[in-house]
């Protein structure tokens, strides 16, 4: 697996998804309890929390998609938060690994090793054998 260094603007990606959480959270309601901060390959941030009810969506569709409305399709590097989570981290979910492979498959995703340690791999090292799309 590789592993790329943690940045300056990695840990400011990390903070703008607390801050967009923190903004957001709904305690005792959970509708939004998962931040989500995307940058893109040109340095545009875009942020976003998850949306639960019985078809909810996770905080990386919804900030993918804000960015994907605004125009961007070139993306560098994505988190998604809790305050509770260790180093405030949460690791994207089955469904979003397999979204990010499609959309965006050299996108970095930074999360938690085993040992609660800050990584950054690429999404694909995160969902070998991931789905494709056959080509007819």
């Amino acid at each position: 697996m590789t592993f790329y260094p943690i940045t300056d603007d990695d840990r400011a990606l990390i903070a703008t998804a607390l801050e967009t959480l923190a903004k957001n959270f709904d305690d005792g309601v959970y509708h939004h309890t998962v931040g989500c901060a995307v940058r893109c390959k040109n340095g545009r941030v875009y942020s976003g929390v998850n949306c639960d009810c019985i078809h909810g969506s996770c905080a990386e569709f919804v900030t993918l998609g804000m960015a994907i409305s605004a125009g961007e399709r070139e993306f560098d590097t994505i988190v998604a938060v809790h305050e509770k989570a260790p180093n405030c981290l949460y690791a994207p979910c089955g469904n979003c690994r397999q979204m990010l492979v499609e959309y965006c498959p050299d996108i970095r995703v930074i999360l938690n090793n085993d040992d609660d340690e800050i990584i950054k791999v690429g999404v694909r090292e995160l969902l070998p054998f991931a789905w494709k799309s056959a080509e007819i």
